[in-house]
């Protein structure tokens, strides 16, 4: 095999350098026919030789992997959840996993998400803009856009990828909700090659339980176990150049919580489906909903409907801003704001035995600093220190206390081993109230009830919709 491929090689060098000489032989030819028209025509032709050459990569160009790929095999123990937590070895990446994803690809070219196309409104804009360009000015927009965004995005969400895969082999009952967000972040930042604000974690990791829905993470001293009857949210994120990649799923054991996990990741990728450009957001809505609650789940023997919970949304994303100003609701209402091209959505749906209706409740751990935050006089030394911090660390990106705790402060790039906060409390309930920073407690529907949530992200395209997050898990 391994002469065939060396024989296979030297062919293939043979190949190339008679096409060279054949191109050299026609030069020469015009250089002597034409004399000093001959010697235009040859220097013209070498610099549309070097056009092709440095154009050849951009178009249509796949991701190439490393050549150590292996096979994956490894299933992962929750349910609902497909494809293989290993996946990544097929693109040369060890396990555990390792690498920088970056590295994995070697003409940096990153996969692309699963392609649909844009949904369709059904009251569509007269005259649309969207509809009077050609297809071929909506594939010039695409070559523009490629480089720039497009594999930026890709990476972050092949990372998302390649993180979330891991976490699945090792997320089972018995673990510390606090190891499990640590070990998990920690492939993050790894993957990811954390470059403080230029690149690292998108937001605190959710590890939200039972009626619990969104926004809670371990503080510190927090050391609650994830059991065999619990259904967890995992939603984490990461980012580059603040290109979030926002995606979540949910964690069950037992396998009478299936339907509801089913019925929660049907409606998701309604959503989906239903997305695109012109398409308006009470539309996208009332098709989740109409999917979402014609599923029933039976816990210990009772029936519960499985009802939206209403006052949670979707929502568009912006740089370095995760909720950047359009909400997609998942209940059917009368918002009749219209996607648009080029935006990014986080498609996202929960679905709750309770009463599908949320509230803030516990203790909070999420904080985030207002992308609009107003100048404010501030009184302690403490909060004007975490505010420098906050700004130095995570600019506009959700935080956690357990940040805030480690070494780094949340970031070794940005200061070392030598970030850590102390008595900062006081500092950060000053930057809440002054409107600074934005506290985001735990969501939580009636105790008792059990709430699922899948999410992706995705990008309206001028040719198509492009799920970026998308897997083979889900």
């Amino acid at each position: 095999k391994k002469k065939s491929d060396e024989l296979e090689e030297s062919l293939a060098k043979l190949s190339v350098k008679e096409e060279e000489n054949d191109e050299d032989d026609d030069e020469e030819e015009e250089g002597e026919e034409g004399g000093v028209n001959g010697e235009d025509k040859k220097k013209k032709k070498k610099r549309n030789k070097k056009k092709k050459k440095k154009t050849a990569k951009k178009e249509g160009e796949s991701a190439v992997p490393a050549p150590n790929a292996g096979v994956p095999e490894k299933v992962p123990p929750s349910r609902v959840i497909g494809g293989y937590t290993d996946y990544y070895v097929k693109y040369g990446q060890t396990e555990p996993p390792t690498i920088p994803v970056a590295d994995l690809f070697s003409n940096k070219v990153y996969p692309e998400g699963e392609i649909l196309p844009h949904g369709l409104s059904k009251d569509p804009v007269p005259n649309s803009f969207f509809y009077r360009e050609t297809a071929e000015e909506k594939r010039a927009k695409e070559r523009l856009l490629n480089e720039e965004v497009y594999n930026k995005v890709r990476l972050a969400a092949e990372v998302h990828r390649q993180v979330r895969h891991h976490a699945q082999s090792f997320i089972k009952p018995g673990i510390k909700l606090v190891d499990m967000c640590e070990q998990l972040e920690e492939c993050n930042r790894r993957l990811v090659q954390e470059r403080g604000l230029d690149a690292g974690i998108g937001f605190p990791t959710g590890c939200s339980l039972n009626y619990v829905a969104a926004h809670y993470t371990p503080n510190p001293g927090d050391n609650t176990v994830l059991q065999y009857g619990d259904v967890m949210k995992v939603d984490f994120g990461t980012q580059i150049d603040g290109r979030i990649i926002d995606c979540a799923w949910t964690v069950a054991f037992d396998p009478q919580y299936d339907p509801l996990l089913e019925a929660v990741k049907e409606a998701t990728d309604t959503g989906i489906r239903c997305a695109g450009v012109d398409v308006q957001m009470c539309e996208i809505g009332e098709s989740i909903q109409e999917v979402m609650e014609s599923h029933t789940v039976t816990i210990n023997g009772k029936e519960y409907p499985v009802k939206c919970c209403r006052n949670l949304n979707g929502h568009s994303i912006g740089p370095y801003q995760i909720h950047h100003g359009k909400s997609v609701p998942i209940v059917k209402n009368d918002d009749r704001a219209r996607m648009e091209e080029g935006e990014f959505y986080a498609i996202e749906t929960f679905g709750s035995t309770g009463r599908g209706y949320v509230v803030e409740d516990l203790e909070c751990s999420h904080y985030m600093k207002d992308f609009d935050a107003p100048r404010a006089p501030l009184r302690l030394q403490s909060s004007r220190k975490l505010l420098n911090h906050i700004n130095k660390t995570f600019g506009t990106l959700a935080f956690c206390r357990r940040w805030l705790e480690r070494d780094d402060g949340g970031s070794y790039t940005a200061n070392g081993f030598s970030g850590k906060q102390e008595n900062y409390m006081a500092g950060l309930r000053e930057l809440c109230t002054a409107g600074i920073v934005h506290p985001y407690p735990p969501l939580c529907d009636i105790k008792g009830s059990y709430v699922a949530q899948f999410e992706h992200t995705l990008l309206l395209r001028p040719t198509c919709k492009e799920v970026l997050s998308r897997g083979d898990d889900y």
